[in-house]
């Protein structure tokens, strides 16, 4: 039962999450008269939602560095887990073992994702690069 009303609870949650966006546009331009396709790319668009007016290959940018830094956040969490369950492992040669394989897949998901970002870095910066000239 509790099952279920948690499942119920995060459906309502996500649908709501995923719908609000739009009320909002539509709410932005319903005085305005019918919502177009160059509205939504358009400056008015940005100004209204508060997204700004920046370009987007910085914008995409921003978000591969956010979401590579929170990856980068939860390798090196797997890592410090790997630390402790060793510590505690208390000579237990099965803990060991596990605690080995937390931390090396913790390093060898650090090094992806380090990867990650360089590739990202240098392809952002290259599409800057030829837009700009």
């Amino acid at each position: 039962m509790m099952k279920s009303l948690v499942r119920f609870a995060m459906s309502v949650v996500l649908g709501l999450a995923i719908a609000l966006p739009f009320v909002h546009i539509g709410a932005v331009h319903a005085a305005s008269g019918q919502l177009e396709a160059t509205d939504l790319l358009g400056t008015d668009f940005g100004d209204a939602t508060g997204l700004g007016q920046g370009d987007l290959t910085t914008t995409i940018g921003s978000l591969i560095r956010v979401a590579l830094g929170f990856l980068g956040v939860v390798a090196v969490v797997i890592i410090l887990l790997g630390g402790f369950k060793w510590m505690t492992a208390g000579g237990s040669d099965e803990k060991v073992g596990e605690a080995k394989k937390l931390i090396i897949a913790g390093i060898i998901g650090l090094a992806i994702i380090l990867s990650a970002y360089a590739i990202a870095s240098f392809v952002i910066s290259s599409i800057v690069g030829a837009a700009a000239g």
